[in-house]
């Protein structure tokens, strides 16, 4: 009887594990040339989302609140951005001049879509440390709201997650929050950022 059953069990993970070699194979069959650089060309073809962003363009001042510390108000502070899209509309490139934690602040962000991934991505540089932060994310339906997710390593161990909500509320107005949550705890709303565009 136990011959039976390990006789049964081999044909079911030969059965299991023959597509799958199978599949493998045809994986590694190599594509046409012509086929992959068409794939390359339609994933290098900036689409909505790119549009999106390119409204998104120009000059802007900015009102940010960061909580410090729990049970006490925000910090506020005032500042600017300057958007703009490069590589020929692939990416939206901004410089955010302000303050953070009561020091003087100067960020730079690139945000993008990324046609392969179907993900909204992100990567922060800023004088607050020598390391890049990414996140990436979907947007809502009429992708007017992105949610992006990353976390970052903190001085002394551990890493600090985040949840960012993007929202493009009109032409003119843009908010982007920020939440957080050291080493695993209780997330906490960290920053809130609103965009006025310049007239």
């Amino acid at each position: 009887m136990r011959a039976v059953s390990l006789a049964i069990s081999t044909f079911c993970i030969a059965l299991t594990v023959s597509p799958a070699l199978a599949n493998e194979k045809k994986a590694d069959k190599p594509m046409d040339p012509q086929a992959m650089m068409e794939l390359w060309k339609q994933a290098a073809t900036p689409g909505e989302p790119h549009k999106q962003f390119a409204a998104l363009a120009g000059s802007w001042t900015t009102q940010t609140k960061e909580w410090i510390e729990p049970g006490k108000p925000p910090m506020e502070s005032a500042g600017t951005a300057e958007t703009k899209m490069v590589l020929d509309g692939r990416f939206l490139y901004q410089e955010f001049n302000g303050q953070m934690m009561g020091q003087p602040y100067h960020g730079i962000g690139m945000d993008g879509y990324d046609n392969i991934t179907k993900k909204y991505v992100t990567a922060w540089f800023d004088t607050m440390g020598t390391g890049i932060f990414y996140m990436e994310g979907t947007a809502s339906s009429d992708g007017k709201t992105i949610t992006l997710r990353g976390s970052h390593p903190e001085p002394g161990g551990g890493k600090m997650s985040h949840r960012a909500i993007w929202k493009m509320i009109d032409h003119n107005t843009q908010q982007f929050d920020m939440y957080g949550a050291h080493h695993g705890h209780k997330e906490t709303k960290m920053m809130e950022i609103v965009y006025t565009r310049k007239e």
